[in-house]
């Protein structure tokens, strides 16, 4: 036994050598994900499967190596900074993946993809959804709120302004009823931009205890519009038996800057 156990390894370490030098890949290249009727999105990983084992995930524009050849399912699914927080990347669950059933796979070549993907149908869209272009506003606002649309993202928007001694503003959703509270996935939906930060919460509505703030996010600013997803799941699940909810976006007046400035739109609850 002692002269065999050197003879197997030997073999065996050979094979193993043997199977990588084989293993040649081809590469995936993928610039962006798009989302379809051009809504505004923040799409910023690629979460790839073939044959619907994960092979990796991939910060955007991405080219890799896959270790595959011939035929095979291709699935990808996109990704995004929960709450605009780069260590927490996750699948957004509120878009389609984008299926390729059989894809060809070659070694050595490299498969350009622009995945395009959709918001599911039997989600909550555009109920309490505000976009600033139609009649009237589904939100309750002060003397610091207007409407423009100079360098607009997609049509007019809303914008929040102090200046002076002004200290603070926020503006606030109508009443959300009915949120599902069993631990679904409910994200607030914002795009935005702004020279100073923001905070982003939630009033919820007891029916004996009255009203709770609930601050969950403060937003950096950022001198371009950026699409923020603000995760509200454990925010709404833990207000057992409440009435309604509102959600708050507030400013506080900031003395480095002349005057404080906040756009946004596409403001909308999905669920």
């Amino acid at each position: 036994m002692r002269k065999i156990i050197p003879i197997i390894t030997f073999v065996t370490i050979i094979s193993c050598e043997k199977a990588n030098i084989d293993e040649i890949p081809c590469y995936i290249n993928i610039n962006d994900i798009e989302l379809e009727e051009n809504i505004t999105n923040n799409i910023t990983d690629a979460w790839v499967y073939i044959d619907d084992n994960l092979q990796g995930v991939y910060e955007l524009p991405a080219n890799f190596p896959v270790l595959v050849e011939g035929k095979h399912k291709l699935r990808i699914k996109a990704g995004i900074k929960d709450n605009g927080i780069t260590s927490t990347r996750i699948i957004y669950p509120f878009y389609k993946s984008f299926i390729i059933e059989e894809q060809e796979f070659t070694q050595r070549s490299t498969l350009y993809i622009t995945p395009k993907v959709k918001y599911l149908e039997n989600i909550n869209l555009d109920e309490n959804l505000e976009d600033f272009d139609g009649n009237g506003l589904n939100l309750e606002t002060d003397s610091s709120f207007s409407i423009d649309n100079i360098n607009p993202l997609d049509g007019s928007y809303g914008v929040m302004m102090l200046s002076d001694s002004i200290l603070s503003t926020e503006v606030t959703t109508d009443k959300l009823e009915d949120l599902p509270q069993g631990g679904n996935p409910i994200y607030l939906e914002i795009d935005y931009k702004c020279n100073t930060q923001f905070l982003v919460g939630v009033y919820i509505k007891f029916p004996q205890t009255g009203i709770l703030q609930k601050d969950l996010l403060w937003v950096n600013p950022k001198e371009e519009w950026n699409k923020i997803y603000i995760n509200l799941e454990s925010t709404i699940t833990e207000a057992v038996n409440a009435e309604y909810f509102k959600v708050f976006v507030a400013m506080q007046r900031d003395f480095t800057v002349d005057t404080n400035t906040i756009c946004f739109d596409n403001l909308k609850i999905v669920y």
